[in-house]
């Protein structure tokens, strides 16, 4: 016996409307490339997007059509967030800060047939352009007293005058809620990027679970700042969650430095905001350079890498503001967990407390995960045992785009995250490594992310990774290379002995080597496949007392 009940297929298209319906004098804030504020409401965005879709029609872009987008946070980049996937055709999102070679590959791979791009990205388009052969109409996104002269890039159209052209009626269409709706590519840093290509089913419950109060807690009062790009997976869901429930969103375009963040949060009264570490270490160092606080923002989310500790604690005790650390990748739509205390854990001491905040959290509803070892055998919750993290969900994926069916990227219905991790007993989960990146002494595994974060706890390193290199005995020994931070300085037995009584003696260290830099990937992690290749060669002190 089915169920009496209405059968509404949940579609992207749905949040727009209930935007416009119910919160249509919300505002849309965006810094522009070309240099101004922009502002305007959910209204004026809701009709946008249908001149959008109707200028998607014109171009002759067919449902289940792969559109591709080369752009910042900005109101138009979510116009087209709407106006493709409401359409029913695949929004795909481009990563500028991957090679250019590699952004063509995924263009052809995609076989994508509009490309909207900003401004900004001009050069790049042209310098790629001839190697697009799938892109039949290139949008540059402006308006037309900033188009250019001469472009080196055929059927080159401004988005300003196609969208002025076009009529403001359009009728969402209603399909399947498991159709396709937005593509994005891992960032490949162990091979080829490959495409997880998500549905609207998918898409609207994972809206519904980062919207949850024990993950971002979104409202109707809130304003949100998304820093994380709307390029790598889909801004974490927030232009999406901003329409469920009605929220101010503010775009910070392409000027993510601390003074430019500082000065929208301030001005627009931002509450919520979300990135990498890396970026709130640049708005961290601008904040306390200068002396200034945060005079509206409560909660920040921290994602897509280990927050170190001592960031948790310069936001919380320094400027009053919580840290929601999460985990998630592209393959999970991204959201994963989010380290919310428990009611139980309200009672805890301000220690107690960090510890469990450091980790990357508990699943919301519609998440499962577990941990097994390389046998496959489940391991059990008791905060010590590692390993191979597994989740599952209807937001996870089931294969890679174009991947044939008998190739499933799951593993007995669980999809392996590549993480090394522990869970504890009250189910909050702690990447201690990348199973690529753990390094194994001795037969033993030693969690390279617990040593990264101790050796960033220090006040004169600015960035550490810590790599494993070859050992005549012990196979691997962990390598700490460091990053300062300017004007610091910090030596090599001065770090070697801030491990003390941290970590497990043999878990230390053996040696220390300083960088200018440590090279970061498309999406601001550590690419310690590089540091390993570039000191696969590095000779070890004995480390026979260790």
């Amino acid at each position: 016996m089915h169920g009496l009940m209405m059968d509404q297929p949940l579609l992207i298209s749905s949040l727009l409307r209930h935007a416009e319906r119910h919160h249509g004098d919300q505002q849309i804030v965006s810094r522009r490339v070309e240099g101004d504020i922009h502002r305007y409401t959910f209204r004026d965005m809701a009709a946008r997007s249908r001149r959008l879709a109707n200028v998607l029609r014109a171009l002759d872009v067919a449902p289940r059509t792969v559109v591709a987008t080369l752009a910042w946070n900005g109101y138009r980049h979510m116009e087209l967030y709407y106006a493709v996937s409401g359409s029913g055709s695949v929004l795909h999102t481009l990563n500028p800060r991957l090679h250019p070679d590699q952004l063509a590959w995924i263009v052809g791979h995609a076989q994508d047939q509009i490309l909207f791009f900003d401004l900004s990205f001009l050069p790049l388009v042209e310098q790629i352009a001839a190697q697009l052969p799938s892109v039949r109409a290139f949008v540059l996104m402006t308006d037309r007293g900033h188009m250019p002269a001469r472009s080196g890039i055929a059927n080159l159209q401004c988005y300003e005058e196609l969208v002025e052209a076009a009529a403001d009626r359009f009728e969402w269409p209603l399909f399947d809620e498991n159709t396709a709706s937005s593509l994005c590519y891992t960032s490949g840093t162990t091979g080829d990027p490959k495409g997880v290509l998500y549905s609207h089913r998918s898409t609207l419950l994972h809206t519904f679970g980062v919207a949850l109060p024990d993950s971002l807690g979104l409202r109707a009062q809130e304003t949100v700042l998304p820093v994380v790009p709307m390029f790598h997976v889909n801004a974490w869901g927030q232009p999406y969650a901003a329409c469920m429930v009605g929220a101010k969103i503010v775009f910070p375009g392409p000027q993510l430095d601390g003074k430019s963040l500082y000065e929208l949060f301030e001005t627009e009264r931002v509450t919520l905001s979300s990135g990498v570490p890396t970026v709130w270490q640049g708005l961290l160092a601008y904040v306390e350079q200068h002396g200034l606080r945060f005079s509206t923002m409560k909660r920040t989310v921290i994602g897509g890498a280990a927050c170190p500790p001592g960031m948790l604690r310069a936001f919380v005790q320094r400027h009053g503001v919580a840290v929601i650390h999460g985990w998630g990748m592209t393959e999970t739509s991204p959201f994963g967990t989010a380290a919310v205390l428990k009611g139980s854990q309200l009672v805890l001491g301000e220690e107690e407390r960090f510890s469990v905040q450091a980790k990357q959290g508990r699943c919301v509803f519609g998440i499962d995960m577990k941990i097994i070892d390389d046998s496959g055998v489940e391991l059990p919750w008791d905060g010590r045992s590692s390993g191979h993290l597994m989740v599952r969900g209807p937001w996870v994926i089931e294969r890679y785009f174009k991947a044939p069916p008998q190739q499933q990227a799951l593993v007995d219905g669980w999809f392996p995250t590549g993480d090394v991790a522990t869970i504890d007993r009250d189910g909050f989960m702690q990447i201690t490594d990348r199973s690529k990146d753990v390094i194994k002494s001795g037969g033993e595994w030693i969690g390279s992310i617990d040593l990264e974060n101790i050796a960033m706890s220090h006040p004169a390193v600015a960035m550490a990774a810590c790599i494993g290199v070859p050992h005549p005995k012990w196979d691997e020994r962990p390598l700490l290379v460091v990053q300062t931070r300017p004007g610091a300085a910090v030596g090599r037995d001065e770090l070697i002995a801030f491990y003390a009584g941290k970590v497990a003696k043999w878990w230390i260290p053996d040696d220390v080597v300083f960088v200018a830099e440590i090279p970061l990937g498309a999406t601001g992690k550590m690419l310690k496949t590089e540091l390993r290749k570039r000191f696969s060669d590095h000779r070890l002190p004995d480390a026979e007392g260790r």
